[in-house]
């Protein structure tokens, strides 16, 4: 990939991002679309509900305006892109967006939105139309990790700084880009291979409905997942993997095909609630009872976290949407002159049986 030059930041005043709003869709476990769904319902959600930072590994890199060659600006009145990735069908992506307006309210700071509508040839133009109308920074939730370059390139001529958050770009930080925030995806797969241990009892076939191809999520949260079934409960097999696009429609249709080829599967890992959710539909098509095939997802909807309760889902591992505080924080102390990381990690939360139904109202 070509690199970018350091910016001279006459620039940027800072991004926008967005508190904590848990939006959450209210729709069946069962239903075939993540489109489905909501009866209006926004439940509250719980005061500790917001991203928290982990404790940075030591030696972690910073970045700096003056390392990455800018100015420093008042994050009050500027002007930032958002560019989301996917439509917001799917919670994850309502609780985003929504966190990321909430916060440019809260902080008085102008937003421009686009929605690339899960087309990464969209999403790319999306952002060139929004440097043309002047955002002064960018805040990207990349629907691809690779491709970035003509976004750089513009953005680098314009002396636009560029935030990722939930995935990343493969670029260099502090100088393509400033930081990029997201939980641990391979800690998030390790975490999902421990409930399916758990609830499988380290024993049988199991399959992976995979997320996106193309993007570090999908990568990660796969290794995390084999490497701790392979180190942990090696006759715990994996005899299936497809993607599911971390779509609800697509992971139920996956999964009614492996219940076909793979009569006698003990357990799915899901790499998002979404396609868990289709997979628990799947299940109830072919008339299977409630836990007779252990499923683990990723995420932490509301509509997953009802699936724990319900039993119809063994455990569900968080990842925090709500990047907007964080998010703006983080671009306030840049543009400030601040050191921020260059990897800004989440500590993300987990639902079992022995909690989900106490901690519902934290699920978006």
């Amino acid at each position: 990939m070509q690199r970018t030059t350091h910016r001279s930041l006459s620039l940027a005043r800072p991004v926008v991002v967005a508190l904590a709003a848990a939006v959450a869709l209210t729709a069946t476990s069962c239903a075939k679309s993540e489109d489905d769904a909501a009866d209006g319902k926004k439940p509250t959600a719980a005061a500790d509900a917001g991203q928290k930072v982990a404790e940075p590994k030591p030696g972690s890199k910073t970045c700096t305006v003056d390392a990455y060659g800018g100015k420093k600006i008042d994050l009050k009145g500027a002007t930032v892109g958002f560019s989301q990735s996917e439509k917001e069908a799917n919670p994850f992506r309502i609780a985003e967006t929504q966190s990321i307006k909430d916060e440019a309210a809260k902080r008085g700071v102008k937003l421009l939105t686009a929605n690339a509508q899960s087309q990464f040839s969209k999403q790319i133009s999306d952002v060139q139309d929004l440097l043309a109308k002047g955002a002064d920074l960018l805040v990207i939730a990349p629907l691809n990790s690779d491709g970035w370059d003509p976004v750089l390139q513009a953005a680098a001529a314009k002396k636009v700084p560029i935030v990722t958050i939930d995935r990343k770009i493969n670029a260099t930080a502090c100088k393509d880009y400033v930081s990029f925030i997201a939980s641990d995806f391979v800690e998030q797969g390790r975490r999902a291979a421990d409930q399916m241990i758990e609830a499988t009892g380290g024993k049988g076939e199991v399959a992976i409905l995979l997320g996106s191809a193309g993007n570090n999520v999908t990568t990660e949260r796969t290794k995390g997942f084999k490497e701790r079934v392979a180190e942990k409960a090696p006759a715990l097999k994996v005899v299936f993997e497809q993607t599911g696009d971390f779509a609800r429609e697509k992971g139920q249709q996956v999964t009614e095909q492996l219940i076909q080829s793979k009569p006698g599967i003990k357990g799915i890992y899901a790499e998002n609630d979404e396609m868990g959710l289709g997979a628990v539909a799947a299940l109830k098509g072919a008339g299977k009872k409630a836990g007779d095939v252990k499923i683990v997802t990723v995420d932490g909807t509301r509509n997953a976290v009802q699936g724990v309760v319900d039993g119809w889902i063994s455990g569900v591992v968080e990842s925090n949407p709500r990047f907007g505080p964080l998010a703006f924080q983080t671009l306030d102390d840049f543009t400030q002159g601040k050191e921020v990381h260059q990897d800004i990690i989440i500590q993300d939360g987990a639902y079992g049986p022995d909690n989900a139904e106490q901690d519902l109202g934290k699920a978006y």
